[in-house]
């Protein structure tokens, strides 16, 4: 890929130098006029933004996390005191508006306003683990998106000529509209299908046939289900040169069988990559093609958009450079809903990175490693005496890098159903391939012991269209990888008697 010029300074100094100062000036006239929680947090404080000197300053700033957003007690919504709300008063004495007033009139100004805060889009959390927040858009968070989209295509090797198709579920989610908006900035064609819930996988596959598209965008669950049907059904598609991941987590061994799959398609040489994203952050970054032996460089992160931390998940105290900790998000152009120093939850084990990228030579932040969320290390009642922690992260990066393993599902329930009794692992899977089950139960079963030290209850096998259901693809915004039936687990009853439904309806037809 073509080194583009630099648009901020290279050394990590200089840099950190450069975004304090436009974090300076985005507080000073953008966020604190505005955002009714942030004024209150900087009063309290006693903090204003010309002492955040240092990145040792950014500290004074407390975090936010997803706690804020949840309802109080009085039944308030705190979510609203996080949108920015105009006070035209405050924004006529604007230098800037005087001078716009001046050299263009009123009704330029009032046009600049509205594009600078009027709501006109929304995207949600998925709300697995709570109430989904919404997140506002203005007009100038989508020319965000589509500067920060079209950064993604750019640092993924893509070129105008590729056809695209967007994959991901069309809902009011982040990685659905950055794809959207992104390939309109980057002035490529990319056809969006709305994933398996909108065309289903029949529908998608005809679409591909058609198309026969030079990209694949979408979550590497769906894709993996679409490829396997693609595979079934003789399609070729020698024009396929990139599959893109968002949406879950995609260990090597998710990519390794994407990659395999393309290659039975008759698309020889292939680069798998994947984007990282949050709804907080309205934004998504992505890796740059990469020699598999050596291993990505990272998600490239755009330093004049966000300023991103790296900090001890426990103490919150900053780590430095190339060490692991949890990222820590804060926006630099954001309008619409904003949040600062947003704690996201994800860890990364390799940590942020200024060097020079080794394979596009972009210089420029990159986040390293593979990324687990805190939220997936849960503690399971495996006996009567005491609880035992598991991290669900590392058993998904076991399952996907097990070549005999298609799809599965990690289903938590109650022994007998009972609310009073230990907690079962459940694993349900699906072949690749024609491995011999008792064999295949067995490595399974060390593998677990070996990584978490535990066992499964039960292993159970089923067919691909059985995990599809059990998956809910093509009905769920993300296939269910990991779900948690017992009563009351994340306070989402609803989904877990779902679930439970869905596994009801395949009771008849486990191979065991």
């Amino acid at each position: 890929m073509k080194k583009p010029s630099p648009r901020w300074p290279s050394h990590p100094r200089s840099l950190h130098s450069w975004q304090l100062a436009r974090l300076r000036s985005y507080l000073r006239d953008t966020v604190l006029p505005f955002s009714a929680h942030y004024r209150r947090m900087f009063a309290k404080e006693k903090l204003s933004p010309d002492q955040l000197r240092s990145v040792d300053d950014l500290r004074r700033i407390p975090f936010t996390s997803k706690s804020d957003f949840l309802p109080g007690s009085d039944g308030s919504d705190p979510v609203r005191d996080f949108v920015l709300v105009p006070d035209r008063a405050v924004l006529s004495r604007r230098p800037s508006t005087i001078l716009r007033a001046l050299l263009h009139g009123k009704a330029s100004v009032a046009e600049g306003f509205e594009r600078e805060f009027r709501p006109l889009l929304l995207t949600s959390t998925t709300g697995r683990s709570a109430e989904p927040v919404p997140f506002v858009y203005t007009a100038q968070d989508i020319e965000n998106l589509k500067v920060g989209g079209a950064r993604v295509y750019e640092v993924c090797g893509a070129n105008r000529e590729m056809r695209m198709m967007n994959m991901f579920p069309f809902a009011p989610h982040l990685a659905f509209w950055i794809t959207h908006y992104g390939g309109a900035e980057f002035g490529t064609f990319v056809l969006g299908t709305g994933g398996g819930k909108v065309m289903g996988t029949e529908g998608n596959m005809r679409l591909m046939k058609k198309i026969k598209p030079d990209v694949l965008v979408g979550m590497p669950t769906f894709l993996y289900h679409l490829l396997l049907g693609v595979v079934k059904e003789g399609i070729e598609l020698p024009n396929l040169q990139k599959i893109v991941l968002g949406g879950e987590k995609a260990p090597s061994g998710m990519r390794r069988k994407l990659r395999a799959l393309a290659q039975q398609m008759g698309a020889p040489k292939i680069d798998v990559l994947r984007s990282y994203g949050f709804t907080e952050a309205k934004m998504a970054w992505a890796e740059c093609p990469f020699d598999e032996n050596a291993g990505s460089a990272g998600y490239h992160i755009h330093p004049d958009m966000s300023l991103i931390e790296i900090v001890d998940p426990k103490t919150g105290e900053p780590r430095g450079e190339g060490e692991p900790g949890e990222i820590v998000f804060t926006p630099l152009m954001a309008r619409g809903s904003v949040v600062l120093r947003y704690r996201t939850g994800d860890c990364t084990d390799g940590g942020l990175f200024y060097e020079p990228c080794p394979f596009c030579g972009q210089q420029i932040p990159r986040l390293v490693g593979e990324i687990s969320r805190n939220s997936e290390i849960r503690e399971l009642q495996i006996n009567k005496i005491k609880g035992t922690l598991v991290d669900f992260n590392r058993l998904e990066h076991v399952l996907d890098n097990v070549d005999h393993v298609g799809t599965w599902q990690l289903e938590l329930r109650k022994h007998h159903d009972d609310p009073l009794d230990v907690d079962e692992l459940v694993l349900h899977v699906a072949k690749a391939d024609e491995y011999s089950d008792a064999q295949l139960r067995q490595m399974l079963d060390e593998r677990f012991a070996s990584e978490v030290e535990v066992h499964p209850n039960r292993i159970e096998f089923h067919s691909e269209d059985e995990m599809k259901t059990l998956q809910g693809t093509g009905t769920q915004l993300k296939e269910q990888r990991i779900v948690d039936h017992r009563p009351g687990a994340n306070g989402n009853g609803a989904a877990n008697k779902a679930g439970s439904e869905r596994k009801s309806e395949l009771s008849g037809q486990t191979q065991q």
